[in-house]
């Protein structure tokens, strides 16, 4: 029962984003992202253009909010439009930019249409990126997919699985329907087998460098002590006067008793 249920929460997240990509157009977003909140169910929508998708006063996202809520029986969805610096550095809006460019200008481009994307990308700062087109729609005598590839770009492993961005997408064209298919590894990814070779002399400058410091905190150490010896000075110089007053007392008391004592004995003789 528990299985049947997720597998039919997840059948209605596609048909919502179905929905979403036939009403704004596949080429106009990257992805969506929906969550459920206390509130209500949270549908984020992530574009580089995000006025094609609010509309004119927000009439697009008014829409959707009341299919969703009648036709989908969502209680309360809140449709959100969340806007990305670089579509260049985003696969699935480099796809559809391939799909929609094959589409208005034939497959008889798609050699400078692949090279522009693959230069843009690379231009965008990424580490390593990969554009595939193949189908039947492909102009070839006899491969019919095309590998575009630049940089460096894992192919196995987590992050190959995790952390590359990827995206599947098609163009129908006259002559068939051509796959294009995107991969690109982001430029603030930290890769686990990654080595940085130094040179002997790029040490010694590092030790230069470090030299002064350690030579500064030494310094501030040694200020340090000398402080705490003039404070602990200042507190013996301050304890001494009462120590002395002490010794003054005992003193006046011994020369006092045998004052005492021979008026005592005075006394008696008296």
């Amino acid at each position: 029962m528990i299985e049947r249920k997720f597998v039919a929460e997840k059948m209605k997240e596609l048909e919502v984003e179905e929905y979403i990509a036939r009403e704004i157009g596949k080429d106009k977003y990257s992805y969506l992202q929906i969550k459920r909140t206390p509130l209500g169910e949270k549908i984020t929508i992530y574009t580089s253009k995000p006025g094609f998708i609010v509309g004119k006063k927000g009439e697009t996202i008014k829409k959707m909010t009341y299919v969703l809520k009648n036709k989908f029986k969502m209680e309360n969805p809140q449709v959100e439009v969340a806007e990305f610096d670089n579509p260049d550095l985003d696969a699935k809006s480099v796809a559809d930019y391939v799909a929609g460019s094959l589409e208005r200008f034939g497959a008889n481009r798609f050699k400078s249409i692949g090279y522009r994307c693959l230069q843009r990308i690379m231009d965008s700062g990424a580490m390593g990126a990969e554009i595939v087109i193949s189908g039947r729609g492909v102009p070839s005598s006899r491969a019919k997919s095309w590998r575009f590839y630049a940089g460096y770009l894992k192919k196995s492993g987590d992050i190959a699985v995790s952390h590359v961005l990827k995206a599947i997408t098609s163009a129908n064209l006259k002559s068939g329907s051509v796959g294009i298919k995107v991969s690109i590894m982001p430029k603030d990814l930290q890769l686990p087998d990654r080595i940085i070779f130094t040179t002997a002399a790029e040490k010694t400058e590092e030790k230069k460098e470090e030299a002064p410091k350690e030579e500064k905190a030494e310094e501030a150490k040694a200020e340090e002590a000398v402080e705490t010896l003039k404070e602990e000075a200042k507190k013996e110089k301050k304890s001494k006067p009462k120590k002395k007053e002490g010794e003054k007392k005992h003193k006046a008391e011994k020369k006092e008793k045998p004052k005492k004592e021979e008026e005592k004995a005075e006394e008696k003789k008296e």
